[in-house]
């Protein structure tokens, strides 16, 4: 109970840090969602402005980048035998994770290579894992911090635009539940050009 209470504490106080913070924990192995995080904090921009939108989203990606950097070397230290023991244990659970979950994301590593880190941070349920089986597979650090970077920083400026935007036409109490409804809808979007951008260069490539 003290954690959510500390939760709570920090979405009613967003500031750089809080933001930063709560962005790192949801994208490590604990559950929350980045858009109750990112969207207030932009639509706080627009409404008092108390917050810069382009640190909101600068801010965002590097709690991002650090909760994936947490995974990435948990996995990378423990190994597949500890990583799957967790994802079956009760406090794996707790966290919303099961085998069933990281072998998703495993799968979606290897058919994608690299550019996973990338594409799997705008698919749900794969965009607070895709950094485990780059761990296990001993990605290149760089590598993976970069395409980690971009794709959250694109994910996050999508959730702060649209809270941006929805300042002027949606009550605050309405926010989480109207950009949880289009996140989606834009997130399959997103998946939707990324692929058919990385098909196209892969056709490209093959016909050179």
């Amino acid at each position: 109970m003290e954690s959510v209470g500390f939760i709570q504490w920090c979405l009613e106080n967003l500031n750089y840090w809080t933001i930063t913070l709560l962005m790192a924990i949801e994208s490590s192995f604990i559950p929350f969602p980045s858009e109750v995080v990112v969207p207030p904090a932009a639509y706080k921009a627009a409404a008092t402005g108390e917050l810069n939108v382009w640190l909101v989203i600068l801010f965002a990606t590097l709690g991002a980048l650090i909760g994936a950097l947490i995974n990435y070397f948990l996995a990378l230290w423990l190994g597949k035998p500890i990583v799957y023991a967790f994802a079956n244990s009760r406090l794996g659970h707790m966290c919303l994770i099961d085998q069933q979950k990281v072998e998703k994301a495993e799968a979606f590593f290897i058919k994608y290579g690299v550019t996973a880190t990338l594409v799997g941070r705008l698919v749900p349920a794969v965009r607070q894992l895709i950094s485990i089986p780059a761990g296990l597979a001993r990605m290149n650090l760089a590598k993976f911090a970069l395409f980690t970077a971009i794709g959250a920083g694109a994910w996050n400026t999508v959730l702060a635009a649209l809270g941006y935007y929805l300042e002027s036409i949606v009550p605050e109490e309405q926010l989480i539940e109207t950009v949880t409804h289009y996140s989606h809808e834009i997130g399959i979007g997103i998946i939707i050009i990324v692929v058919a951008a990385l098909a196209f260069l892969i056709y490209k490539g093959w016909k050179k």
